[in-house]
């Protein structure tokens, strides 16, 4: 399950670039404020509960991946090519993870902000929960 920020422009796009690279379809989605989100984000135990989150979270098995560990971990999942970039996490979490945070603190500045989660594309809409 991969949950994001649903009102954030750029993590729509990136959700629906997974679900397109996803031929397996073995993730379904969900914004990470929806009921659903914040129910997962609390039986995983997930440190992104704020009212602003700033990560996508991936969650497996009960254990919430955030911030770059997480896009490291879908990538792995999405097979060649992307999954030629699981090498990163040789690259220290905190150095990840300040590159990632640079992003996701100016992403509502750079793209917007929506004013509700649109609803997804008909074609990847069955994976989707809310």
């Amino acid at each position: 399950m991969v949950l994001f920020d649903g009102v954030c422009p750029l993590c729509q796009a990136a959700v629906r670039w997974i679900a397109r690279h996803d031929t397996e379809g073995r993730f379904r989605f969900a914004p990470l404020d929806s009921a659903i989100g914040r129910a997962l984000l609390a039986q995983a135990g997930a440190r992104s509960t704020r009212a602003e989150p700033e990560t996508v979270v991936l969650v497996e098995d009960r254990r919430a991946w955030e911030r770059s560990d997480a896009i490291l971990r879908v990538a792995a999942d999405l097979g060649a090519p992307w999954r030629w970039l699981v090498p990163l996490r040789l690259v220290p979490r905190a150095l990840r993870d300040a590159v990632y945070g640079l992003v996701a603190r100016r992403r509502h500045r750079w793209f917007g902000r929506l004013d509700a989660c649109p609803l997804p594309p008909p074609e990847i809409r069955d994976r989707f929960l809310a």
